[in-house]
């Protein structure tokens, strides 16, 4: 059975960094392009960054949401099978729950993560 789980939220003050891990289990993840994702409470889930399957970019480069470009980097292991997402710079606005979603880049079959907790506060 194929798993993902993400780990590594807590609650934090601003600025600092946090490292999201999103590892799956039950198969590989070499074949399969990550994206987080977030929630916060009231809001709509929202793309956080991308990651092609290999690790490379997506598309024309890898993509991150504007809000935080050159705060957050997004990095996939294959060998460990886990993605990572790098947090730098924390923001309050930054708190949500992220998600981590594997889509499959052969056949299209995808995962989802239950998701980690992520709350910076003073």
């Amino acid at each position: 059975q194929v798993q993902l789980v993400e780990s590594g939220g807590d609650l934090v003050e601003p600025g600092g960094s946090l490292n999201l891990s999103c590892k799956i289990s039950g198969t590989s993840l070499n074949p399969y392009h990550i994206t987080w994702l977030r929630q916060a409470p009231g809001h709509q889930r929202e793309d956080v960054a991308r990651i092609t399957a290999d690790g490379d970019t997506w598309f024309e480069g890898a993509w991150y949401q504007e809000s935080v470009k050159g705060r957050f980097t997004i990095t996939k292991d294959n060998y460990s099978n886990t993605a990572y997402l790098q947090m730098h710079n924390r923001k309050p606005e930054d708190s949500a729950t992220y998600y981590c979603h594997a889509v499959n880049k052969y056949v299209g079959n995808s995962y989802w993560g239950p998701g980690t907790r992520v709350s910076v506060s003073a």
